[in-house]
């Protein structure tokens, strides 16, 4: 008997969609080093991170940053905790389990584009309880809180994985202050979006996979939020498609680096300036693979539309405004189980013309 015949087949991507037996790997994912950006800038320090941000959110979609102020013990700490904890038997880990009323905790039947993804999860706010409308209903005013649940072993794992939520959502800020001046407005135009936000921190375990050729680690997807600062590990597996021929392409892992990836918010507040790209994991057949994205979105209150200054009789407004925390509310909770039923995507709010 065959691998694939003791695999469950909730996992297997469409023929279309199963990674190639080889990729290439880039070399041309843009890394920005921002050193200079994070002490004191010289105006034309600053003003050259800034154009290499531009130019990275324009072309790829994705850079990768290095010398970006987030401690290395830190982040190491965050992967050999998320190791102890995934290695855990399943009824531990399920004790902190998340569902359909708290979206938050322990997981490992998540779907994406309605296909089982190979991994486990773990999602944590590093700010406390986050407040999300308790539906998608754009009638029900609503909320709820999605709280934290810790679990009691390993037992530096909270205090782990909160101190590498401060440090990550520090350079998502600064982060979002240089992709503001990016787009030609005032570095802290975008801040006041995020005073009650709804970041949180996914930690991603992919275990060995006897078919590489039929799963996906996580399947094609672009981030709805609006940024992700994304720490993988030396096996890595992250695979973006180029915008400019629609090739996947591996990102090679950069030892202490953070991926940056724009998501669908910062598409539709730059209206399409810049765009979200489609990204996948692959997975390996003989290792496991950790890697921890920080989703920083805004509050749930947030109308999410093309930033005034960014509309003209030249370029008009490419989307219609839709409320960030309805979207949010109904894409994490579908994705706790198979819908018959495309989940929601920000093309449903494109302008038709």
């Amino acid at each position: 008997m065959g691998a694939a015949a003791e695999v469950d087949p909730a996992y297997f991507q469409d023929p279309e969609h199963r990674p190639k037996p080889a990729t290439a790997v880039v070399h041309g994912l843009p890394v920005i080093d921002l050193a200079k950006a994070l002490s004191s800038p010289t105006p034309a320090d600053l003003s050259k991170t800034v154009s290499e941000i531009r130019d990275a959110c324009r072309y790829w979609g994705f850079f990768q940053v290095v010398n970006h102020g987030v401690d290395a013990a830190v982040r190491e700490r965050v992967e050999a905790a998320a190791r102890r904890f995934f290695a855990l038997p399943l009824e531990e880990k399920r004790k902190v389990r998340r569902d359909e009323v708290n979206p938050l905790g322990y997981y490992d039947v998540e779907h994406t584009k309605n296909v089982r993804d190979w991994k486990e999860v773990f999602d944590y706010s590093s700010t406390g309880p986050i407040e999300i409308p308790a539906s998608g209903d754009p009638l029900d005013d609503a909320v709820q809180e999605m709280i934290n649940q810790w679990p009691e072993n390993p037992p530096e794992f909270k205090e782990a994985c909160e101190e590498y939520g401060r440090q990550t959502e520090k350079l998502a800020f600064k982060l979002l202050e240089l992709i503001s001046l990016s787009l030609g407005l005032g570095a802290d135009r975008l801040k006041g979006f995020f005073e009650k936000e709804t970041s949180f921190v996914r930690l991603n375990q992919n275990p060995p996979c006897p078919v590489p050729h039929l799963a996906l680690g996580v399947g094609r997807h672009k981030d709805a939020g609006a940024l992700t600062v994304l720490a993988q590990d030396d096996v890595g597996g992250l695979e973006v498609k180029r915008k400019a021929d629609g090739e996947w392409i591996a990102v090679q892992p950069i030892p202490n680096a953070y991926i940056i990836n724009v998501g669908d918010i910062i598409q539709v507040w730059s209206n399409a300036e810049y765009e979200s790209a489609e990204h996948r994991a692959i997975v390996n057949p003989e290792k496991d693979r950790i890697s921890i994205p920080l989703f920083f979105n805004p509050a749930h209150y947030t109308l999410v539309e093309p930033l005034v200054e960014l509309i003209s009789d030249e370029r008009p407004s490419k989307y219609k405004a839709y409320n960030w925390g309805k979207f949010f509310s109904t894409r994490k909770r579908s994705n706790l189980k198979k819908l018959d039923v495309e989940n929601i995507q920000i093309d449903h709010f494109k302008v038709e013309g």
